[in-house]
């Protein structure tokens, strides 16, 4: 009998006996938002690796914050899934309710799957994962409730991956823009001249619209040299600001600059700076209210995924009317007619004018968000300063949201009714997904009443 005991505590030294810890305790550890924060901001240090255009970095977070979403959401009682509700979207299969999950778990897992498959840089998820799943095994999960946790995170991702496997991307890769040199109409812009940017991208599935044109935006003021004419107007409006720019401007600029790859020319050599994209950015500014506000887990995917499935759905109508209108680039119209030295404060992206895919995407984020998390929300926005943007604060999301739409005016690359125009677009859509995609099964859609600041 004694030399039985003495085994099996040689047993539990040599290989551990691992503490397990009860419901409550591992679900709250688990639960902790700060390890989904960490997690959702790697996946946007692997998408500026990678260095994808903007509107295929919103369909990474799109379908990425949905699986994260879809995973956490049958551990509260008062939220549902977007099954049924946005467009071609089916419930994915549930847990079993006689089984033990570690949802927070599984959220993370199907985040991580999904945004492993559609990003490149696999070796960037190895040691990150690695590090992650150590956390949760030492919160004193049982074995049976981590294994069963991770293949349900497992069979989500891949109803997600599914879904996102018939949205369309894959048949337009490759596909090329021809210009057709007619007057007003979008040309390649210096210093690379880089072919169009996603010139298919609206013909990709949407989450929420019914059809990219529900929301189509009144025509741009029509290309005339005229002195007098409402177009000439708008473009000496880019040109004079642009040659007396303050530094407040300047900054705002910069600060909302968001361009993936920024081309530098020196001499003969030409290289480029990877930075966020406006989605990124965005999703960065999700964390910090959520963190500021306090928001649980399941209060800050939510918000993550509101806003990513709305960002997704502006850059798909904003990109419909930018190939329908093929407006042509305020740098352009400047150099061929009057100043063929004048550059632009920011680089001009590779894609028509009209209208302003970053003052779509803001406004149509900043929209769920104000409705999600009130309407005057202060915060600061400390996303860029790594890569030496600076700081800005607002004292709301629309504040913010109309900072980035202006700012483009002043980085020289867009007419005002382009990014005014965009700035409303992005309003439509943000009301849109929130009316739409019911996250609570007993949300007011009203939302937050207006607040006193």
């Amino acid at each position: 009998m004694k030399f039985r005991l003495l085994s099996l505590l040689l047993v539990c030294f040599l290989y551990g006996c691992k503490k397990e810890s009860s419901p409550a305790e591992y679900n709250a550890k688990a639960a902790d938002p700060q390890l989904f924060h960490e997690t959702a901001t790697h996946l946007t240090d692997v998408i500026i690796h990678d260095i994808f255009k903007p509107p295929v970095a919103s369909r990474i977070y799109g379908y990425s914050f949905l699986a994260a979403y879809e995973a956490l959401a049958p551990s509260n009682k008062e939220y549902q899934s977007l099954g049924n509700q946005l467009i071609k979207f089916k419930t994915p299969p549930q847990p079993d309710s006689a089984l033990a999950y570690c949802f927070p778990l599984a959220s993370v897992k199907a985040f991580t799957v999904v945004a492993r498959t559609l990003t490149f840089s696999g070796n960037m998820w190895d040691a990150y994962e690695k590090e992650l799943y150590k956390k949760y095994q030492e919160m004193g999960i049982p074995e049976d409730v981590y294994e069963r946790s991770i293949a349900y995170g497992d069979t989500v991702a891949k109803h997600i991956l599914a879904y996102s496997a018939k949205d369309h991307y894959k048949e337009i890769r490759g596909y090329r823009y021809t210009v057709t040199n007619k007057p007003g109409t979008w040309v390649p812009t210096p210093p690379a001249y880089a072919d169009a940017c996603e010139p298919m991208w609206n013909t990709v599935r949407t989450f929420s619209l019914d059809s990219v044109t529900q929301f189509r935006c009144p025509p741009p003021a029509p290309y005339d040299l005229a002195k007098t004419s409402k177009f000439m107007q708008l473009a000496m409006e880019v040109y004079n600001t642009g040659n007396s720019l303050t530094a407040d401007q300047k900054a705002t600029a910069y600060f909302w600059d968001d361009n993936a790859f920024v081309t530098n020319v020196v001499g003969h050599a030409m290289f480029a700076n990877k930075k966020m994209t406006p989605a990124g950015h965005w999703m960065a500014i999700v964390r910090t209210v959520a963190t500021d506000k306090k928001l649980d887990l399941m209060q800050s995917v939510e918000a993550y995924t509101l806003g990513a499935l709305s960002i997704y759905d502006a850059f798909i109508a904003c990109w419909d009317e930018k190939y329908r209108t093929v407006r042509i680039r305020p740098e352009t119209v400047i150099n061929n007619n009057w100043d063929p030295n004048w550059r632009p404060f920011l680089e001009t992206p590779a894609f028509p004018e009209y209208v302003s895919g970053h003052s779509s995407i803001s406004a149509a984020c900043g929209v769920v968000l104000t409705h999600l998390v009130g309407v005057y929300v202060a915060f600061t926005d400390t996303t860029e300063k790594k890569y030496g943007h600076g700081i800005k604060s607002f004292k709301s999301f629309e504040e913010a949201y109309w900072d980035a739409s202006i700012s483009r005016v002043y980085g020289g690359i867009h007419y005002r009714d382009g990014v005014e125009e965009g700035t409303h677009l992005g309003e439509k859509i943000g009301k849109n997904v929130w009316q739409r995609a019911l996250t609570r099964k007993n949300r007011n859609m009203l939302a937050q009443k207006p607040q006193q600041p």
